[in-house]
Parts: structure tokens; sequence; C-alpha cells
């Protein structure tokens, strides 16, 4: 999977990331954005720049991102999976994925990564074979011409619960590996 052209850059800073600062397998601290439709991403940046911990907004095509050092932007493929899959070949144990796509759910949690879904669930282990089931019958009913509801519309508890949740997941995979001191 390759990126279109080069990331979009935040301005000059010995603290900029570099592209290997989220490749490691997920060895150091990061936040991936599947960003396309995501509802939260002015509250990852807020969160990120608060604890100092890195972002990488995946989408489609170029979007608006905060001249920071610690955000950076990756615009793929117009291919349907391709955010999905340069997130998925990058992430580990210490990456955090924000996303709604229950598949990339699936993937990132194979790899060790925490997942977290926009409305501030996480996604589990224990729980992501039935989401898996429950999107594969909703498609069977769609392809069948059955009309079915969507998610409930988005609200503040949800944008509240996705702060909580985000750094709850920074402060827990900080205990694991806690950052190396200035």
């Amino acid at each position: 999977m390759r990126a279109l052209g080069p990331a979009v850059r935040c301005h000059a800073s010995k603290e900029r990331m570099s592209e290997d600062d989220h490749t490691s397998e997920g060895l150091k601290l990061c936040i991936f954005v599947d960003a396309d439709a995501c509802p939260v991403k002015e509250e990852v940046y807020k969160v990120a720049m608060r604890t100092r911990v890195p972002v990488v907004i995946v989408a489609n095509s170029y979007m608006r991102i905060p001249m920071h050092p610690l955000v950076r932007q990756v615009a793929v493929e117009m291919d349907p999976d391709a955010a999905d899959d340069y997130i998925a070949e990058r992430v580990g144990p210490m990456s955090i994925v924000v996303t709604a796509d229950i598949p990339l759910a699936d993937r990132s949690l194979k790899k060790g990564a925490t997942v977290l879904a926009p409305n501030g669930k996480p996604f589990t282990h224990d729980m992501i074979g039935s989401a898996m089931a429950t999107r594969s019958l909703m498609q069977d009913l769609r392809a069948g011409g059955d009309q079915v509801g969507g998610p409930p519309p988005f609200d503040k508890r949800d944008r509240s619960r996705f702060l909580s949740s985000l750094d709850e997941a920074i402060v827990r995979l900080r205990r694991v590996n806690p950052p190396a001191a200035s």
C-alpha cells in the first residue's frame, strides 16, 4: 500500500514526526485516525497536543489539519480499503486506532492495537466477532432490498465519552511503556 505523494508535513521543527515514528510495528505510542468520516478529529487533536502523542490522519483525500509537529496526514489512493490497509499495516500494541469501520477494528485488534469507535466505545476481542456478524447480516439485508436503520445520531454524550476513552487509553498504554524523559 502506498500513499499518494508525500504526507502533508507540519512546520519545521525538531519535534516533527518522521515516517519511522509510526511504522515500527506500533512500538511507539501513536494515534491513527480513519479520518474520511470521523466526527471526532478535533477531539483527537486536542487530546494529542495536550498529551504529546503523535497523530496520523489517514484519508482518501487531503483535509485541513492543524499545523502542529505531532499531527501528520497521509492521503491514500481512492480505493475504498486503502486507508484501512495503510492503518492495519502499521499498527501494533502501542497504537490507538479511531474508527467506526468494524473490519479495520478487527484487523487492528489482531495486531494488538487499542481500538475506539468515535462514540468512545472500545472495540474488544470479546465483542468484535459479534460486531462482524451483525455487520454481515445488515449488509445481507440491505442487499436484499430491506430498509434498515443506521447507528443512532452522534451527540454530545458520545463526544464526551470519546474524550474520556481516548484519555484512558493513552494513560493505560503509557503505564506499559512510559515516555522517555526529555
